[in-house]
């Protein structure tokens, strides 16, 4: 492997350049004309145009990305996460053309991709799974006598589906039809794959995923548990590794299935399995395995010390593992989801050029991202700028390390997740580790009702942010000038105008 190509764009793409440039391999990046000054495009040795500001007219084009690889000699092509990253199709052709995938096989993909099949094959290696349908549900009398078998409330869920998308919760019989309908419809048209399933919806229960890295020849490492609970429309918000909840006993039987499953199909490259936790009874179930890296590693590679993404390219190379070693684990890292969106705004997207940007630095914290002073943030693509992630010896230093670091961050000019960042570490229910996957949306909508502002600590932060954007304000996100939430605190505090 001389020449790695990386088919995606942003903080992933600079994060495969780095590993790349420590083992001395060559990069290609591939942009968009939207993203003709991106920072990723000036990270690697090498970039080129691949189409088109739309996703579907450059990032998802397999027969650009393949010619972008041929025409720069590249002999690896690594897919990142999102846009093709679980393609089968595209892992193919890239195998097809006689270049490496970083990556599982286009096989692994295609059945791990498909809900209903990798529920099967979880099943056969004695993996637990949710209670729910074997088959397609496409008769109405058999969605009917399932929905019964299975009992209220459930979820409609999309074979094609994942990423939280494709899912709808029914709480009775009444709506069990139309629901129906309406997720084969949507899962048509978003997916190619109108086909549907049925699963139990388990709650309250939190959402536990495991990270395994396979040789491809049944060898597996189990790195650990995350935490990915705190989500709002089944995206995640935070992640953190270990989870507050599982013990020993637990985490034991999560490796043992983890091992199991992936090692039942042989697996190679980096993988997460995902499952749902019931706190109260101590079980879990396979929920779906992402056949990718997943957004929120670096906390595995935080408290494990490997390099996961080094991982992904060791074993495209060919390296073999020695089958679950026993890999040590120490303290406790959390990543916070840096988002353009305005979250005192129902999440409204904000897009402009980022104005007086201060990413800070400090021990054992670090922001991952493709940030630059003067940079236009599009609604072309995911709002995600940026990561924050810290270690600390514990949980509690690892919350104080992030409240430090998000406060200390200024990116102006745009709205972004930053101030919720700094709110949710200082909620009680958070500090004690005390939530599932419900929580967050429920206190969202609780604050708002509310009319909830930030409190002190928010306000001291807003303060120095206004102090800091007081000479570049630049916003395009719509909305009332005063700044919702954070500019009405402000201007209780004796500062007037907008604040990020």
């Amino acid at each position: 492997m001389g020449k790695v190509l990386v088919a995606n764009r942003g903080e992933i793409a600079i994060r495969v350049f780095q590993c790349c440039r420590e083992r001395d391999i060559e990069t290609v990046a591939v942009h968009s004309e939207a993203d003709a000054t991106a920072p990723h495009r000036f990270a690697a040795d090498e970039s080129i145009l691949i189409g088109p500001a739309a996703p579907s007219e450059s990032y998802l084009r397999i027969d650009a990305i393949l010619e972008a690889a041929q025409e720069s000699g590249a002999d690896a092509i690594h897919p990142g996460y999102g846009f093709l990253s679980e393609n089968a199709e595209f892992a193919r052709a890239v195998e097809e053309a006689g270049i490496i995938f970083i990556g599982p096989t286009p096989d692994q993909i295609a059945s791990m991709g498909d809900k209903i099949q990798a529920r099967k094959l979880m099943a056969a290696a004695s993996v637990p799974v949710i209670p729910g349908t074997d088959e397609p549900i496409d008769d109405e009398k058999i969605l009917t006598k399932e929905a019964q078998r299975i009992g209220f409330p459930l979820l409609i869920k999309a074979a094609g589906g994942g990423g939280g998308k494709g899912i709808r919760r029914v709480d009775g019989p009444a709506d069990l039809v139309s629901a129906w309908e309406r997720t084969r419809s949507e899962a048509q048209s978003a997916f190619g794959d109108g086909r549907v399933y049925l699963e139990k919806f388990v709650s309250p229960a939190r959402h536990i995923e495991v990270q395994v890295v396979g040789d491809g020849n049944g060898a597996v490492w189990f790195l650990g548990e995350r935490e990915c609970s705190l989500q709002r429309n089944h995206q995640k918000v935070l992640e953190e590794s270990p989870s507050p909840v599982i013990d020993e006993d637990v985490r034991d039987k999560l490796r043992s299935a983890s091992i199991a499953g992936a090692s039942s199909i042989e697996y190679r490259g980096a993988g997460t399995m995902e499952f749902l936790y019931d706190q109260q009874s101590r079980e879990f179930y396979f929920l779906e395995m992402n056949t990718r890296l997943q957004v929120e590693h670096p906390v595995t590679e935080m408290v494990t010390g490997i390099d996961l993404v080094g991982m992904q390219l060791d074993v495209a190379n060919g390296m073999t593992l020695e089958h679950d070693p026993d890999l040590a684990r120490r303290g406790w890292s959390i990543e916070f989801r840096i988002c353009a969106e305005d979250p005192y705004r129902n999440f409204l997207p904000s897009t402009g050029q980022i104005r007086a940007l201060r990413i800070p630095h400090a021990p054992f914290s670090r922001i991952d991202g493709a940030l630059r002073e003067g940079l236009e943030i599009t609604p072309y693509y995911d709002p995600m700028l940026a990561k924050a992630i810290v270690w600390g010896e514990n949980r509690k230093a690892a919350v104080d390390r992030l409240t430090a670091l998000l406060s200390r961050l200024r990116i102006g000019g745009i709205h972004t997740t930053v101030p919720l960042g700094i709110q949710l570490c200082n909620q009680g229910w958070f500090l004690d580790g005390n939530f599932d996957t419900e929580t967050l949306e429920s206190w969202m909508a609780d604050r708002t009702q509310r009319s909830d502002v930030p409190d002190d600590i928010q306000l001291i932060a807003a303060v120095v942010a206004r102090h800091a954007l007081s000479s570049a304000r630049s916003h395009s996100s719509p909305g009332e000038p005063g700044g919702g939430a954070w500019g009405l605190a402000a201007r209780k505090g004796g500062v007037r105008g907008t604040l990020t």
